[in-house]
């Protein structure tokens, strides 16, 4: 079943805090956005902070499959989510 613009938007959320409860990723995904801790607040519900906790995720094979594990969904929910909020073709690539 589709994800719905809402259900993918709380599944970022997901993947947010996720990510920021280790360290780790938490400092990468920062490092990698240029964003700071306290930039994160005021951008928790943007959809281009969305797309971004999923792209970091996403860009490591190791990363997505813990973090679906962690959160109780499938790997190909998160590129799913990703596809809704940024729409198809984002990533340069149209699916067949």
């Amino acid at each position: 079943m589709p994800l719905s613009p809402e259900s993918a938007r709380q599944l970022a959320q997901t993947a947010l805090l996720y990510l920021l409860q280790d360290p780790d990723l938490a400092a990468g995904f920062l490092g990698t956005t240029g964003l700071r801790p306290e930039d994160l607040r005021g951008l928790a519900d943007r959809p281009e902070l969305a797309v971004h906790v999923l792209d970091y995720l996403l860009e490591d094979d190791s990363r997505v499959m813990d973090a679906a594990q962690i959160m109780g969904v499938g790997p190909a929910d998160l590129m799913s989510a990703r596809t809704v909020l940024a729409g198809p073709g984002s990533f340069g690539w149209e699916a067949d």
